[in-house]
């Protein structure tokens, strides 16, 4: 018999994001529940990555005793006050095989006995009272309703992305096609996609196919130069040796304009290619594998609460605080989020979106629990604010998984008040503007964002290339630099966005910004004037 229930946070998926935040929910003592259209969590990992091993990092021998510095190489485990489960203790592989994620995604839920309903396949959400009032209502397969008064959809990306190519819907799926290489033996392969999922699937059948081409547009991109974990890993691309050393495979650079499957069932492939002034050629091919990524399924949505969706329609549109702009009280979190820094951090995956989920909690206790975002008060001096910023950049790893996207907030209040300064950590950036302009953070006069990010160009240049300069590790200058450092940039609140200044704490090959000479002396001394304060400025 069909039931309905009733709680206050639904959240749809029991994957790394949904547990997240039923982890938090229920820390804070929400009313909340998890629905996992699966049999356990982690439905998602039993199938993907295909070839079963995953290029999220998992260093267990870090020479650190610090925990929060050992999350900045542990990719995989989750955030909790009891600093466990982790990941790091399931297996020692450095890229660890898809079924760990599976059974710890498990101790987690079970060590922390989150509320999930398994085998709960959510089929339809409507909202009676239109899309911007009114509570959530979800019903399940086997007729169960569920009554929300907001939802958290954590499902991921879960149908592939299917471009506009004439005769796509004959190839082969990322997701569907067999993983033996002995089933391609002396065959002629092309796939189709310029990603991981692509060359994962290319490096696979080095060994048996007699010729294997990727294709796609656009340049290929390296995440060893991007810093953007999505594109191009070393552990995937092997394929390009056996390209550049002549080993009869090839990388088109090119647009599939056609697909035809022939009686005898092979291919021919129409590909127009871009370095060679359009030129188009007809290429046959046995199989045909089409691995372009995945997108967000929005089918259980009416029309009257469809979130409104971006990019090629593969993702939910959001807005700074990951609501959805078009239907009030309906958020998102992990995988999906990626939209907000889109190619750039690392919101699309768990060593990131972990702490965007974080985020995400503590922007809903603010919104409707009346609960203001952490904050710890300081002097308001250049000093005390200097040693609080060289502390957290530092050891933080929530600004160095998500740099750029969050940042620690230095919030001067008022002159007209008590001057009051307030530090809070893991602000999203573009929410902190907004929330400042909106007054939820008090009556702020100037407030300072501290961030870690790589410099302006950093992915124009090979960072392998001796002749290309770099900033020295010694210079006080406070200027931009390509690798990974500290950005420290001044606001005024009744301005919020535009920055007023910044300084760049030099850069450091061990990636420890604490020299008294080279980073706490220029820091203090820009942070002296902006903070009205009194004290000398010291020479570097």
């Amino acid at each position: 018999m069909s039931h309905e229930e009733s709680t206050d946070y639904l959240v749809i998926g029991a994957g790394p994001a949904g547990l997240q935040a039923g982890y938090f929910l229920q820390r804070a003592g929400r009313s909340y529940l998890i629905v996992e259209s699966g049999p356990a969590p982690g439905t998602f990992f039993t199938r993907f990555p295909r070839h079963r091993k995953l290029i999220s990092i998992n260093k267990v021998h870090t020479g650190w005793d610090d925990p929060e510095l050992n999350l900045r190489t542990d990719w995989n485990s989750l955030l909790s006050d009891e600093g466990a489960p982790l990941f790091t203790a399931r297996t020692p592989r450095y890229f660890p095989d898809a079924d760990d994620m599976v059974g710890y995604l498990a101790d987690f839920a079970a060590a922390h006995r989150l509320r999930i309903r398994h085998g709960t396949r959510v089929t339809g959400i409507t909202r009676p009272g239109g899309a911007a009032t009114g509570d959530f209502f979800a019903r399940d397969q086997d007729g169960n309703t569920y009554r929300a008064r907001r939802l958290i959809v954590a499902t991921g990306v879960r149908l592939p992305y299917v471009p506009d190519i004439e005769g796509v819907r004959t190839a082969e799926r990322y997701g569907e096609v067999g993983t033996d290489p002995a089933g391609f033996t002396g065959q002629r392969v092309l796939v189709v996609g310029r990603g991981n999922s692509a060359f994962e699937t290319a490096d696979n059948l080095v060994e048996t196919a007699a010729v294997i081409h990727v294709a796609g547009p656009g340049s290929l991109k390296l995440a060893w130069q991007t810093h953007f974990v999505g594109h191009l890993r070393a552990v995937n691309n092997n394929f390009l040796d056996t390209y550049q050393l002549k080993s009869q495979n090839a990388l088109l650079d090119g647009h599939i304009l056609r697909i035809r499957q022939q009686p005898d069932g092979t291919y021919v492939v129409s590909v127009s290619f871009s370095r060679v002034r359009e030129v188009v050629k007809d290429i046959v091919y046995d199989r045909v594998i089409l691995a372009t990524g995945f997108r967000f399924d929005p089918s259980i949505f009416a029309p009257d609460c469809r979130p409104e969706l971006t990019i090629n329609d593969r993702f939910p549109a959001q807005t700074d605080a990951w609501e959805s702009p078009n239907v009030p009280g309906l958020y998102f979190a992990g995988t999906i989020t990626q939209v907000r820094d889109f190619k750039k951090s690392t919101s699309g995956f768990i060593h990131g979106f972990r702490y965007g989920v974080r985020a995400l909690h503590r922007i809903l206790e603010a919104r409707y629990h009346g609960r203001p975002w952490p904050a710890r008060g300081l002097p308001a001096t250049a000093g005390a604010v200097t040693d609080a910023v060289i502390a957290r950049v530092n050891r933080s790893s929530a600004l160095w998984q998500l740099f750029g996207f969050l940042a620690d907030a230095v919030l001067v209040d008022r002159e007209d008040g008590d001057g009051a300064v307030r530090y809070c950590e893991e602000v999203p950036v573009d929410h902190l503007h907004t929330a400042v302009g909106e007054g939820r953070f008090g009556d702020v006069g100037r407030y300072f964002t501290v961030t870690l990010e790589y410099g302006e160009g950093h992915d124009q240049v090979n960072p392998f290339d001796i002749t290309a300069g770099r900033v020295s590790q010694q210079d006080t200058t406070g200027l931009d630099g390509r690798y990974l450092h500290p950005v420290v940039r001044s606001f005024d609140g009744a301005a919020p966005g535009k920055a007023t200044a910044e300084h760049h704490l030099t850069e450091n090959l061990e990636n420890e910004w604490d020299s008294e000479e080279v980073h706490r002396t220029p820091l203090r001394n820009f942070l002296r004037d902006r903070l009205d304060d009194p004290s000398p400025a010291a020479r570097p």
